[in-house]
């Protein structure tokens, strides 16, 4: 063989061994890239999704200072509670972007935090309905329920923050 065709198929060697290299390492870095644009975007939801049952919590808290007093402004309880169905609705959008794009283990966490949710919310609306009714004759037994959820609730969302940073890679 002489030297200008070795050459020539040393060069053609070496070009394809450049361009496979080249082709998995764009491969790579298009997977690595992608897995960082899904990250970012599960740490947004996961945000909106906190930040929603944080605003949430706080027109819960309102309705259930409203009901404290002696005598209850109802037009203060109606208003409070208005807010808060506003409130619950915005967390229910933002659990569906995070269900959609959630692994199952988020999906479950969201299934205990509207759990723990609709277990509180009966409390309160029961609450609501005997402060319209003006009867409390269960008032302070409402109260310790609405506790004891209240604390199911927060040990709820305390899963999904630990769930989140699993996901997202922060679990320490």
């Amino acid at each position: 063989m002489d030297a200008g065709v070795a050459a020539l198929l040393g060069a053609a060697v070496g070009s394809f061994s450049t361009l496979g290299a080249a082709v998995v390492n764009g491969r790579t870095q298009a997977r690595t890239q992608h897995a960082q644009w899904r990250r970012q975007y599960r740490r947004d939801a996961y945000a909106a999704y906190l930040g929603a049952l944080h605003d949430r919590d706080i027109a819960m808290d309102a309705i259930l200072k409203a009901l404290q007093a002696a005598s209850p402004d109802l037009a203060e309880v109606d208003r409070t509670v208005e807010h808060f169905i506003t409130r619950a609705r915005d967390v229910h959008r933002a659990a569906e972007v995070v269900i959609i794009e959630g692994p199952p283990s988020i999906v479950e966490a969201i299934d205990r935090i509207a759990e723990a949710s609709s277990g509180l919310s009966e409390v309160m609306q029961r609450m609501v309905k005997e402060a319209h009714a003006a009867d409390t004759s269960e008032r302070m037994e409402l109260a310790a329920t609405a506790s004891v959820r209240e604390r199911r609730l927060y040990r709820a969302v305390s899963e999904f923050r630990v769930q989140a940073r699993g996901v997202l890679g922060n679990a320490d």
